[in-house]
């Protein structure tokens, strides 16, 4: 049987019945419908999950394999779109089209990533950013960032593991990059019920890869390092940091690659000591700081941050500026409460290290934590360490992290920029 969604464009999609329902789609693509007090509107209006308790979930419901592709219906079975269906997730369906009887093809994905390569190229001189933001660029649990030649994507629903070459072919044609990484590590692949290989799709790397970033050079593993291997959504608030730094000294806690520390020092600090857990990351900081030629007033040092923060307190030491850009401390609403007491305590240990007059930046990457929520954690947290703040700014991550206006995942990153009294 042809696969209708590999069908060449202008194939017959559907065929409408006189009531104007639609009865026939292509090779007799499955329905799934939602229950009667489903929220049918919000879907209409945008928003692009549906829930398992949302959604008829009837014994062939439950047979469908994930990464399923079916017509949603409302429960007066009137069609509302093409969705994808995991019947093992809690987010049981993930709209892909508004027409039910679009074809995923190569067609579709190009359309797709030239739509979402024209924001970049407005955007930034340099290929080198996130490409594609999931569901708010249209491709649901879909990221890919991009290293000039070189692509990575994290293929973290059902549905695009199983279309993936499509996907890679298209990026390909689209963007030009000879080079195609799959990296399949995470939590949300766990949860979709996915492997978790990271390899290469698509030619080939002898090592990290050099991105320009905000005056600096950084060094991203795209196959060993963390997620695609650099975070592309801090960049503007790299830039608005490392200028309230001025010549002054830097403390970047959470470091990773060396973000905020070697924006900073590319900027005109005077020095910066980039502190992370993970003993090759910082040797990917000092790389990407001896490629910037800015080794000389670069120091790291591994550790767990709560424990060098509070040895860095006993020693008396300060910083004109301190950032703080932890891991998710709340990956999902019942880890909310833990997590923020971790970022409070992040905040008490942090202000001391700030000199008179000088700036904290606290940051959170945990949607399931707000920014109401977030901002009450730091300011008690600022407070309980001793010192009165003024709040500055609130940043997010970069254009290239575009939001859908409806789900507010989409709008995880946040940077508190703090400015601290004497």
């Amino acid at each position: 049987m042809t696969n209708p969604d590999l069908a060449p464009a202008g194939s017959p999609q559907m065929t409408d019945h006189p009531t104007g329902h639609p009865t026939d789609y292509p090779a007799g693509r499955p329905t799934v419908r939602l229950r009667p007090k489903a929220q049918a509107r919000a879907i209409r209006h945008g928003f692009p999950w549906v829930y398992a308790d949302e959604l008829v979930t009837d014994r062939r419901t439950r047979g469908l394999a994930p990464g399923t592709l079916a017509v949603l219906e409302d429960a007066e079975r009137r069609a509302m779109g093409l969705v994808t269906v995991n019947p093992g997730s809690k987010i049981i369906a993930r709209m892909l089209d508004t027409d039910p009887g679009a074809l995923i093809d190569a067609g579709w994905f190009r359309a797709r990533l030239t739509r979402a390569l024209a924001l970049r190229e407005r955007l930034y001189t340099a290929p080198f950013y996130r490409l594609v933001h999931a569901e708010a660029d249209g491709l649901p649990g879909v990221v890919i960032d991009r290293f000039g030649a070189a692509a990575v994507i994290q293929p973290n629903a059902a549905w695009a593991e199983a279309h993936l070459d499509a996907l890679v072919a298209a990026l390909v044609a689209v963007t030009g990059c000879t080079t195609v990484v799959k990296n399949a590590s995470g939590r949300a692949r766990v949860l979709e019920g996915l492997g978790d290989e990271t390899q290469i799709l698509r030619g080939a790397l002898d090592g990290p890869v050099d991105v320009p970033m905000n005056g600096a050079t950084y060094r991203a593993d795209l196959t060993g390092g963390q997620k695609t291997g650099l975070f592309y959504d801090q960049r503007p608030n790299h830039a608005l940091a490392a200028q309230l730094a001025g010549g002054g000294a830097v403390l970047d806690v959470f470091s990773h690659v060396g973000g905020f520390a070697l924006a900073a020092l590319a900027a005109g600090a005077g020095s910066a000591l980039a502190v992370d857990g993970s003993a090759y990351a910082l040797t990917l900081a000092e790389a990407g700081a001896a490629a910037s030629g800015l080794a000389d007033r670069l120091t790291t040092r591994r550790g767990d941050a709560f424990e060098v923060m509070t040895d860095l307190a006993g020693q008396g030491a300060r910083f004109d500026l301190v950032v703080c850009d932890p891991p998710a401390f709340v990956p999902n609403r019942a880890a909310l409460e833990a997590g923020l007491r971790a970022y409070e305590r992040v905040a008490r240990l942090a202000a001391p290290l700030v000199a008179p007059g000088g700036y904290l930046v606290l940051c959170s990457c945990s949607h399931a934590a707000d920014l109401g929520a977030f901002r009450t954690a730091s300011a008690r947290g600022i407070g309980r360490g001793g010192r009165a703040a003024q709040l500055i700014h609130t940043g997010f991550a970069g254009p290239d992290h575009p939001q859908l206006p409806q789900l507010a995942e989409s709008g995880y990153l946040k940077a508190l920029f703090f400015r601290l009294d004497g």
